[in-house]
């Protein structure tokens, strides 16, 4: 695995536990939100972007969502060969409700913890109190 991902992981994991406990509660639209800000945290390492795309894919079994199914499966294929040479449309959320290969801004509280991961390798897990309500 990479530096940035060994870097990235705590957010990518902390946004994919907030996923499960919405998706425990009843809540697959909030899950799916976590799901697409872990995209986003983790889609510049091939690990952990082929990892929230395996996420997607289960979320999508588990809610009988045939189309996000075989959008997941043609995304994780599409994570491990484009991650690696760098094809990675900034921004994207990663759900097939988006065109695979657009770029899409980034929030500033996202935008914010890549930079930190990129530049000085301190890890903090995004608090329950900056998570999307």
């Amino acid at each position: 695995m990479s530096e940035f991902g060994r870097r990235i992981r705590p957010y990518v994991e902390s946004e994919i536990l907030a996923a499960r406990e919405a998706e425990s509660r009843g809540e697959p639209d909030i899950a799916f939100s976590h799901l697409e800000r872990a995209h986003v945290l983790g889609q510049a390492s091939t690990v952990e972007h082929v990892r929230t795309h395996s996420h997607m894919l289960l979320w999508s079994i588990r809610q009988r969502n045939v189309r996000e199914c075989l959008g997941q499966l043609l995304r994780i294929v599409g994570a491990v060969m484009s991650t690696a040479i760098g094809l990675v449309p900034q921004g994207n959320t990663g759900g097939t409700n988006v065109n695979p290969f657009k770029s899409m801004p980034l929030s500033p509280e996202l935008a914010m913890r890549i930079n930190e991961v990129r530049t000085s390798g301190r890890c903090r897990p995004i608090s329950k109190s900056n998570k999307p309500a």
